[in-house]
This record gives C-alpha cells, structure tokens and sequence, in this order.
C-alpha cells in the first residue's frame, strides 16, 4: 500500500511540533531507549562513559535530531517516490557504524519504540494511531534500508579463500 497524502500530513504536522523542543526531546528519547534497554547505552560512544544521560550533550542531541529527521524525510519520501533513498555515502556510513556498534534487528525495535513514545508524548492530543502507524511506516523503511547496507559491510561478508 502507498504512502498516503493524509500519512505525510500526520508525520510532518509531528515534527512541526517534535522540532519546537529538540533538547527535551531528544533527551526523552534516549531516556526511553536506555529505559527499555539499559545495555544500548554503551553502543553510544558520547554515552558510554558517563552514569546518567548528560542533558547538554551536543552529540545526544545531534543523534537524536538525525534519528528524528532522517525518519520525517523518509515519510516524504515515501509519498513522493514510493520508496526511501538515502545518498549513498549517507547509507555507507549509516551501515558502517551500524556494523562497528554491533546493531543487530532488536535493536532497531528499540530505537522504534523509543521514537513512537517521544513523539506521542511530544505531540500530546494530537496524538493518533494513524500517526503512529505513518511514523512506524516511514521508520522500518529507512531502517530496512540501513540493514540493507550493514549486510554490504566487509565483516558481514564471507571470505571463501
């Protein structure tokens, strides 16, 4: 099924709002990533020294913001082109770092997870199954497009020699 027109509107209109508050928003994310996976915390390198979540983080924040408009983008993209690209350096890189973290599936769904709650409670009535399910839509295809690249990466690759 496509992406709809009404989907692209939910997931936009979000982000209008999600984007007013990136610091509290972004700490909220990564709050709930560690709080529905406490170990995640050492596959972020601007996490992995420290005994809570740093509130000023310029990284924290970055990452967050990236997660948040990498994932909009998709949205329109999805509408637009009826697929999710991403340049390929970006995918390259997305993959790398992925790979060297040691991401695997789950980790994906925890990352999911943490996005649908930050953006509920940021949104707050404005809130939506529907939008739930644009915003879980345009996610699991940028993440499948990543995975798609963690596999190209030379440590994921057998050697026959």
């Amino acid at each position: 099924m496509a992406f709809t027109e009404k989907q692209e509107a939910l997931v936009k209109d979000s982000w209008e709002i999600l984007k007013q508050n990136i610091p509290e928003n972004s700490l909220r994310f990564f709050t709930t990533i560690l709080e529905i996976a406490p170990a995640a915390k050492a596959m972020f390198s601007f996490l992995r020294d420290s005994d809570e979540i740093p509130q000023n983080n310029a990284k924290l924040k970055s990452h967050a913001t990236k997660v948040f408009k990498m994932t909009c983008e998709s949205a329109l993209q999805l509408r637009e082109k009826g697929e999710v690209t991403v340049s390929d350096t970006t995918l390259k890189y997305l993959g790398s770092v992925h790979v060297k973290n040691g991401v695997i599936d789950l980790h994906f769904e925890v990352v999911k997870e943490a996005l649908l709650r930050t953006i509920k409670e940021a949104v707050g009535e404005n809130w939506s199954e529907e939008m739930g399910c644009a915003w879980s839509e345009a996610y699991d295809k940028l993440a499948a497009a990543i995975k798609a690249e963690m596999k190209q990466e030379p440590s994921h690759q057998i050697s026959c020699t």
